[in-house]
């Protein structure tokens, strides 16, 4: 099994159609963590659907997904090897609290880093409001794909890794994940059994499940729409990290954040272990 470069580069997805409701959205927000203080108006926001409620900004991560493509045979890819190396988000607009949304997936280059090395698949998802039109959301993902090296593709250009500020950082944010993260946060459409059998995870070499990944993304994102965005999330525009090491269910994220005018850099350690899980870690915000 090897990977066609013009083949892969040009592979037909068709559009998802994904309708959520407020239930929905604020499922989402329970698997990161909000309602743990039930009674602050900040986390209500996001939690309770009367007046004022709003979708999480980072909900846009597991919309319209095109689904585990890489798996299909004909993609080419080892799928048993991939990792989730980095992602990314631009907000256009903020989400609405619930809607049907077309999402439109891309492969944007395939970098070759060589015989035994592995190969990098990005790629892009559009998410538009089927009632109105308009784009709401771009997400970009980079795939790891440690089998795959090798296949006569381009070298490069691979991109940019940001490079967080020297100087400590200006504040942080700890927020300690529920030991049931992943049986919540699995229910908003990753159902990978990685996140929720033991003996799965043995299997692929962890003690006990993990997080997703993605949920730990969610728990920066969310820091960060504290730290630095007062709860509003119309003042997110953008976020974008790598993922480095995997989360445990009930460990304590720390998000570490400089913030200079509308760019934010950011890294994410686990406090109980002093790892760090998310690094290189880029938002901006309005204003």
């Amino acid at each position: 099994m090897t990977i066609d470069y013009e083949k892969l580069k040009n592979r037909h997805f068709d559009p998802v159609e994904h309708s959520y409701t407020t239930d929905q959205a604020i499922l989402y927000a329970l698997g990161l963590g909000f309602g743990s203080s039930p009674f602050d108006e900040q986390h209500l926001h996001f939690t309770f659907e009367e007046e004022g409620f709003s979708a999480v900004p980072t909900l846009a991560v597991v919309l319209a997904h095109p689904g585990f493509w890489v798996r299909e045979p004909d993609s080419g890819v080892d799928w048993v090897k991939v990792l989730h190396g980095e992602q990314g988000i631009v907000w256009h607009k903020p989400l609405p609290p619930a809607a049907t949304v077309v999402g439109q997936t891309r492969v944007v280059d395939i970098i070759d880093k060589g015989e035994g090395k592995g190969a990098l698949i990005y790629s892009e998802k559009t998410i538009h409001d089927k009632a109105t039109g308009e784009l709401l959301a771009t997400t970009t993902s980079t795939t790891f794909a440690r089998g795959d090296g090798g296949f006569g593709g381009p070298s490069g250009p691979v991109k940019d890794v940001h490079r967080l500020p020297e100087r400590a950082p200006d504040h942080h944010v700890d927020i300690a994940t529920l030991p049931q993260a992943a049986l919540i946060y699995r229910l908003s459409g990753d159902h990978n059994p990685l996140h929720a059998s033991p003996k799965v995870a043995r299997a692929a070499g962890f003690d006990k499940p993990i997080l997703h990944g993605l949920c730990s993304l969610g728990v920066a994102g969310r820091a960060i729409l504290q730290a630095c965005c007062g709860y509003d999330p119309a003042k997110m525009k953008s976020l974008d990290l790598r993922f480095s090491s995997p989360v445990y269910p009930g460990e304590t994220i720390r998000t570490e954040i400089w913030q200079d005018g509308a760019t934010v850099s950011f890294r994410a350690r686990v406090l109980e272990r002093d790892v760090v899980v998310l690094n290189n870690g880029k938002a901006t915000i309005a204003g």
